[in-house]
């Protein structure tokens, strides 16, 4: 086997394995609430410390790649993801529960940060959006299939069982990576990490990110909500002075100033503000007062959105190989627009292929943006930085995923109860009245209008982000700096 499909392969398994346990946990959360005898406070911690705590060291890690070597680091990222899943599945207590998800988040970290660096590596740039592809579709696939699988799981085994999963797989995928993955980057040896950089930088996207989605979600004090963002901004604020300042930043600010790279990364941001939110907003919507299904069939309701973007990813990349990033990622962002606008319309209840129309535009589109867009920044940067520039995209990802759910709940929670989003939160809602699922309904349907809103804004950094370079001119261009 070509070495380029062992390393697709084996990062395919590890981006998958990461991007359903963001969501898995959110179809047992009833469960857990249960059995552990917790309060809403440690659930939204359960569910979101993961995505909080990932988006915070992406950036670092990417860096650290770089430096190190992305292989090394990658394995390290599969140890300690497969180790933190075993602790998940032994926690007691919420507190317990949570010390393990970051732990493992710090994993999923390392993992998310360095498979589009070693994909890039190792393929050549007229295969890069395909392989890149392929990659983001299991990124998808693990979101969704978490809530299925999730779902099954939790209710024929018990909510330990969805972390049992992670540790085979995880144990064949360390030996597999160890001795199947090598380092193909040209590492510069000798660099000094920017310890104020790296601390300065992950706490400033921690105090900022947890001071506003547990304001929002869980009703965090404003004095504490205050000291939070007040903190991160300071951090913020060092971050940059420092980065100006030290002779090997741990982020070098030179690489917004190339087009392609500033442009794909702030549409991929406001993408992820688009989307973020989608999947829990139809797990609450469907296993709400008015669906009232189960964890599996809500799981089975959302397939066709994972389905269509599993269908439409690695065709997107194999396009965008050819014929640039440009039009194609902004076509993407329109198909999904009217997905959004479709999912508008929805009522108190829906069948399966009503829901199904709406979620194959929005996964679609989703498909047939990402890849183009992912390969669009990949290729814009040199190669010693790419491990930093995989760092940098999967960050506004996790941020954009994560501002996102903070602005479904403020959406919500202006126009329905927060008690009563407590208790579909929680899987406790029993019948409401009419008045009560009239403000629900039309809480989503702003919901999908705001995103509706970030898709908008999205097509202007897409479609101003330049004419990619035909492959060839590219490769050319970088063996010539190599053998500069």
């Amino acid at each position: 086997m070509q070495y380029k499909w062992v390393a697709l392969s084996n990062t395919t398994v590890g981006t998958l394995m990461a991007s359903l346990d963001a969501n898995i946990v959110l179809i047992a959360l009833p469960t857990i609430y249960t059995d552990l005898h917790t309060g809403l406070f440690d659930l939204v911690w359960i569910l979101i410390g993961y995505q909080l705590v990932t988006a915070s060291v992406l950036v670092n890690f990417g860096r650290l790649a770089d430096i190190f070597g992305r292989v090394r680091l990658y394995k390290f990222g599969f140890a300690l993801f497969t180790i933190g899943s075993a602790f998940c599945s032994l926690s007691q207590t919420g507190p317990e529960l949570i010390a393990a998800r970051v732990f493992q988040a710090i994993g999923a970290g390392f993992l998310f940060s360095n498979s589009a660096a070693i994909l890039t590596d190792a393929f050549p740039q007229s295969e890069r959006g395909m392989a890149l592809g392929i990659n983001q579709v299991s990124i998808v696939l693990g979101s969704v299939s978490g809530l299925v699988l999730g779902g099954i799981l939790t209710k024929e085994v018990g909510w330990q069982s969805i972390f049992y999963v992670n540790i085979p797989i995880g144990i064949f995928a360390i030996v597999w990576s160890h001795y199947k993955l090598r380092e193909v980057a040209k590492i510069r040896a000798g660099q000094k990490i920017d310890v104020v950089g790296n601390i300065s930088f992950a706490g400033a996207v921690l105090a900022i990110l947890a001071g506003i989605t547990e304001y929002v979600i869980a009703g965090l004090s404003l004095a504490y909500t205050a000291l939070l963002l007040g903190t991160g901004t300071f951090l913020f604020v060092l971050f940059i002075l420092t980065e100006r300042r030290v002779k090997e930043p741990m982020l070098d600010l030179a690489l917004f100033k190339i087009r392609a790279f500033a442009a794909g990364n702030i549409a991929i941001l406001l993408n992820s503000l688009a989307r973020g939110a989608v999947t829990l907003v139809l797990v609450f919507y469907l296993q709400g007062p008015t669906m009232k299904l189960d964890p599996f069939m809500a799981g089975i309701f959302l397939i066709p959105n994972s389905a269509s973007l599993a269908f439409f990813g690695p065709i997107s990349g194999w396009l965008s190989d050819r014929y640039g990033a440009r039009f194609l990622a902004s076509a993407g962002l329109i198909v999904s627009l009217v997905g959004f606008l479709l999912l508008t319309t929805i009522g108190p209840t829906i069948t399966f292929p009503a829901l199904a129309v709406p979620l194959i535009l929005v996964g679609s589109g989703m498909g047939i943006f990402a890849a183009p867009n992912r390969a669009s920044i990949m290729n814009s940067v040199p190669a010693d930085q790419r491990g930093l520039a995989s760092g940098i995209s999967v960050t506004l990802v996790q941020i954009g995923a994560t501002f996102s759910l903070a602005i479904a709940f403020l959406i919500m929670a202006t126009v329905t109860p927060v008690a009563q989003l407590a208790q579909i939160f929680l899987g406790t809602a029993v019948a409401s009245s009419p008045s009560s699922v009239a403000s629900f309904i039309s809480s989503i349907h702003l919901v999908y209008y705001a995103s509706t809103l970030f898709l908008i804004a999205a097509l202007v950094p897409s479609l101003s982000r330049g004419r990619q370079p035909p492959p060839a001119e590219v490769i050319i261009s970088e063996e010539a700096q190599e053998e500069g």
